[in-house]
């Protein structure tokens, strides 16, 4: 028996019993299950499950009463769990996870090709938080400049070992990252309520982190990026293609600014992403060497046109009042001694939601991830750009390889594992469709509403800047551009005929694939080895 199998076989054996956290349903329908009177009976159910099982429970869907295994089309699951998604929020619970298998001759087989499925859900207490009250930190920096080390000590509260004990705490799968429709992207996670922060005790235990996320009334969550050179893209769709509120970068005392860091800097700051700087493993050094390297941060931030703002010297108050595209806090931190961490704590949990959201205007998201799901379908995932999205809406999905948009249905949506009838701006979702297969959608595709028309481009006109470069940009310089979740090879031709390291000036850029939807005044970043810069489209052709 397979250990996906085992979870099954486990919650059929330990059946429906009175005083239980499991329950058994062959299938729920909005008709007959939401009705008057209906939908209140069911919700006390839910949470008398989760109040049994200490505040989770497990449902069986397409099971008989008795534990038999029926099986439902996938429509139907599909339906089930939306009804079960606003049973649990009428409870005060959500969605955790699903774990699907298709039925074949009265068994159940993970991941099986057949109409008929049966599924585990497990129902989480608490609902899940608004994102005005979720913080998305980009963490960059060199490797072994202690960026996860720093990390693992503020969502466990506990000092570093010296040998970066903390930093094993934070070390997840790629796999596990990928389960997740839309939710699990960080690495770290901690809260803070009224009465300060709430920490994770082991955040190897996926159940620590839900606990966080219950308890706490405001919510930080750490996504990595790389800090070695050769995974430099890594980084760059990290900075780029989330939707992130703040950067953090780590500059190690003992070392101070190195290439990459500097690289890094100038991406966190060219997207126009608030950035604080964290100068690590102070405990390493004396305070000679400490000011040395304080002065150095100072003099990189204002070689690129920022100020740098010391908040040993001017408080938090003040770094939470000034910090912007153009100031830069600066503070300096221990993991082993812990000094700096108070601040670091006292800056997220004050800090506010970054950026506008557009959520009365057209909808609008990039697809950044495609999945496939048993009893679900085609699934594209990504942050809502402009505008909200119902189930039932009709979308276009493009461009394909020639241009065109296909005709898509919003069969549900997923956010952090919780069916919901809506999403609006802002918003991580996973977006199930109809009218599509998985291997149709890929990365940098948009989804748009069926009564607009949108217009790709193959090129566009941009004010660029290098950043970084070994001789000079020429005619027909093929770097890799990011633009929202976009990331392919395209051809620069600059106005002047070439640009120098640390130039500005227009340029045209041509897409050597595919065609995208591109629209004035988005920014993006383009490199090539070593190469580096970034740009803001200025102009897009007329059709």
């Amino acid at each position: 028996m397979s250990p996906e199998r085992a979870i099954l076989e486990r919650a059929i054996e330990r059946g429906e019993r009175e005083g239980g956290n499991v329950e058994f349903k062959e299938r729920l329908t909005k008709d007959l299950h939401l009705s008057d009177g209906r939908l209140e009976s069911l919700a006390a159910q839910l949470r008398h499950r989760v109040l049994s099982g200490d505040g989770e429970a497990t449902y069986v869907v397409g099971v008989t009463d008795d534990g038999g295994i029926a099986g439902i089309s996938p429509d139907e699951f599909s339906e089930s769990m939306d009804v079960l998604s606003l049973l649990a929020e009428e409870a005060g619970a959500h969605i955790e996870e699903v774990e699907t298998w298709g039925v074949d001759d009265d068994s159940a087989t993970k991941g099986a090709d057949t109409d008929g499925l049966v599924g585990v859900a497990r129902i989480m207490e608490g609902t899940v938080m608004e994102d005005d009250e979720h913080i998305v930190v980009g963490t960059a920096g060199h490797v072994d400049h202690g960026k996860s080390t720093l990390v693992g000590s503020l969502v466990t509260g506990q000092p570093d070992d010296g040998e970066g004990g903390t930093r094993g705490y934070l070390d997840v799968q790629p796999h596990e990252i990928e389960r997740g429709l839309s939710a699990d992207l960080s690495y770290g996670v901690y809260g803070f309520d009224e009465d300060g922060p709430i920490r994770m005790e082991n955040p190897h235990r996926k159940g620590d982190r839900a606990r966080v996320v219950e308890e706490a009334d405001r919510l930080v969550s750490f996504v990595d990026t790389v800090g070695h050179e050769p995974w430099l893209r890594t980084t760059i769709r990290g900075l780029v293609g989330q939707k992130l509120d703040y950067g953090l970068l780590t500059v190690a005392a003992d070392d101070g600014p190195t290439r990459t860091a500097r690289e890094h800097l100038g991406i966190l700051l060219a997207t126009e992403l608030p950035t604080i700087v964290a100068i690590t493993k102070a405990d390493l050094v004396g305070e000679e060497r400490i000011g040395e390297v304080q002065r150095e941060v100072e003099r990189l931030l204002r070689d690129v046109d920022k100020i740098p703002l010391s908040i040993d010297r001017h408080g938090v108050d003040a770094a939470l009042e000034e910090i912007s595209e153009t100031v830069v806090p600066v503070v300096t931190t221990s993991a082993v001694t812990q000094d700096g961490l108070d601040i670091l704590d006292e800056l997220f949990e004050r800090l506010p939601k970054n950026g506008e959201i557009d959520s009365t205007g057209r909808f609008q998201m990039y697809v950044d991830r495609t999945y496939n799901v048993t009893g679900v379908g085609a699934v594209a995932s990504g942050t809502i750009k402009s505008g909200s999205v119902q189930a039932g809406d009709q979308l276009l999905l493009g461009p394909l390889n020639n241009g065109e948009f296909r005709e898509v249905e919003v069969r549900s949506i997923e956010m952090h594992y919780h069916r919901v009838d809506e999403a609006s701006a802002g918003r991580i979702v996973g977006i199930a469709l109809k009218g599509v297969e998985e291997p149709e959608i890929r990365r940098g595709m948009a989804l748009v509403p069926r009564d607009s028309d949108p217009h790709t481009v193959r090129e566009f006109e941009a004010e660029v800047m290098v950043l970084n470069h070994p001789t000079r940009i020429d005619d027909g310089y093929e770097p890799v551009v990011h633009l929202e979740t976009v990331s392919e090879a395209a051809a620069f031709y600059p106005s002047d005929g070439q640009l120098l390291p640390g130039d500005s000036g227009s340029a045209t850029v041509r897409f050597k694939f595919h065609p995208y939807l591109v629209e004035e005044g988005q920014r993006f970043v383009f490199r090539e080895g070593r190469s580096k810069g970034v740009g803001t489209v200025t102009s897009v052709p007329d059709e």
